[in-house]
């Protein structure tokens, strides 16, 4: 659990900072109300713990902003102001709870186990189990075997994030940013230390499995235990049966193997198209019949005109666009107001038989235009005039799938984005040749490019300019004495995780069933 306690004492602060992480809390600070305002609306957390009075920005008015803009996390108040009146302005502030200083630690632990119970009831009163393990999230006790484990704060940070989440893959640096406090800036080695202990621990205490699972190149996530492997495997074997025909083989393939089979679908979706084009004459020609002797039936002629509707589409995507631009002509000469117009049936015979003969030759357009994208490298937009930097990423992306391309200032990232848009942006915060700093750039790029993943990456380390970056919707910070390699793996996870290359499912809603 990640609590956010705002308190300008810092003997107080100090002192609620050591119990609470005695309790296997996450802890963040903020000395006045803006910085708790930046932060709150910078991170994820659980729970607030206010002071009343603060500067720059009172609790009773943070805690009024917070809710106006949405927030739902439980405020808990804490004051020297033993007033009734302020007691009403608080809660009616939207603050859930509110203790007079001074207090007591154990009843303020208690209150706070309450508000967290309240706010997450569905999570915390639950207990976490895998295996022998259990976690009680109440009372933040681990056991195995009904043998009590001590672990320390972020060991149980880390066991309690994969336990909510079994099947999710966490990189290092997604648990650096949910496991560790702002003010922090630990390397991604932590990480790696401190699962060690935690497996280390988890063994003593008599298990024979390792609980987290090593996925190499991407991070770490939850072993599956093995009814659940068993369970996955059946569900998989039955939705390779029910795919296998338009599916295929689930085997990684290369570009060039998925370039042909696309190319092999697009060809039998057409042989299909062609086929079928037969009995679609024959509505055709029925309503032509019928057109020439002024009884067209309105049930015939929307058949005819919703048939020439879907091969506008179909012959578009399969590579026919001249057939797509004759359909349209056809779907044109149907609709109502225009079908019994003179010489309009000689029309639509002109340019049935023209569709005829452009199913009967190959496509005017190559086919491989079709699935160009699909051997495109991945394009990076590195905005940074630390040539030396820029270069180090352009020797390790060599043959990695990137194409790197590198803009000295905001203004030259601006035109290049204007003629080819990158697949991802990595932004430095300062440039020496220009007073526009990195995060006036991000700013813009969110607004106008939000499908762009941007990544910052800087040779400064500020928890300021952290927030504002995470503030602004950048996908990532990342510090420049990071290995160029470990960037690039950055950049791809993202891109993974946003991209066409993401595990995703799309529903498409389509009645012509070619192009479905």
């Amino acid at each position: 659990m990640k609590i956010l306690l705002v308190e300008d004492d810092t003997i107080t602060t100090n002192l609620l900072t050591r119990a609470l992480n005695s309790h296997n809390y996450n802890v963040n600070a903020a000395a006045d109300g803006e910085t708790a305002l930046q932060l709150a609306q910078a991170y994820d957390y659980d729970l607030i713990v206010l002071d009343v009075l603060i500067p720059k920005l009172d609790g009773i008015s943070l805690c009024r902003e917070l809710r106006s803009s949405g927030c739902q996390v439980p405020i808990l108040l804490l004051t020297a102001l033993d007033s009734r009146s302020n007691l009403v302005q608080g809660l009616e502030a939207g603050a859930d709870d509110y203790m007079v200083k001074p207090f007591n630690i154990e009843e303020l632990m208690a209150r706070i186990r309450a508000l967290l119970r309240r706010g997450k009831a569905a999570l915390s009163s639950t207990n976490l189990t895998w295996e022998n393990l259990l976690v009680n999230p109440d009372t933040t006790e681990v056991s195995y075997a009904e043998k009590v484990l001590h672990l320390t704060p972020k060991e149980y940070h880390l066991l309690e994030l994969f336990l909510r989440n079994p099947r999710r893959i966490f990189s290092r640096s997604a648990i650096l940013d949910r496991i560790w406090s702002a003010g922090e800036f630990p390397q991604e080695e932590a990480v790696t230390a401190h699962i060690k202990g935690l497996r280390h621990k988890l063994k003593a205490a008599g298990m024979s499995v390792d609980l987290v699972e090593t996925v190499y190149g991407l991070g770490y996530r939850l072993k599956s235990l093995p009814e659940d492997i068993e369970c996955q495997k059946v569900a998989g074997e039955t939705a390779e049966t029910a795919s296998a025909e338009s599916s295929g083989s689930n085997l990684e393939l290369s570009n060039d193997e998925r370039r042909l089979k696309v190319l092999s679908v697009v060809a039998q979706i057409r042989g299909k198209l062609r086929a079928n084009f037969i009995e679609k004459v024959a509505i055709f020609d029925r309503a032509i019949a019928q057109i020439q002797t002024g009884t067209l039936a309105d049930e015939l002629r929307r058949e005819a005109q919703d048939q020439a509707h879907k091969l506008v589409g179909s012959l578009g995507t399969l590579g026919l666009p001249q057939g797509s631009d004759v359909a349209r002509n056809i779907e044109h000469l149907l609709k109502a107001q225009n079908v019994l117009k003179p010489g309009n049936a000689q029309q639509i015979e002109e340019l049935l038989h023209l569709l005829k003969q452009i199913f009967d030759r190959p496509p005017s357009e190559p086919e491989s235009e079709l699935v160009a994208e699909v051997s495109q490298q991945r394009r990076i937009l590195i905005v940074d005039d630390d040539i030396l930097a820029s270069d180090r990423l352009k020797i390790a992306a060599s043959g990695s799938g990137f194409e790197i391309e590198v803009a000295n200032s905001p203004q030259a990232a601006r035109i290049a984005i204007s003629q080819q848009c990158p697949d991802a942006i990595l932004l430095d915060l300062s440039f020496s040749r220009t007073q526009e700093k990195g995060l006036s750039l991000l700013a813009e790029l969110r607004s106008k490019k939000p499908e762009v993943p941007v990544m910052v990456f800087s040779g400064h380390n500020q928890l300021s300019d952290r927030i504002e970056v995470a503030r602004l919707g950048a996908s990532g910070f990342l510090h420049k004495s990071i290995p160029p390699a470990d960037i690039l793996k950055a950049v791809a996870q993202v891109l993974d995780q946003t991209g066409p290359a993401a595990e995703a499912k799309v529903m498409v809603v389509d009645d012509d069933v070619h192009l479905l």
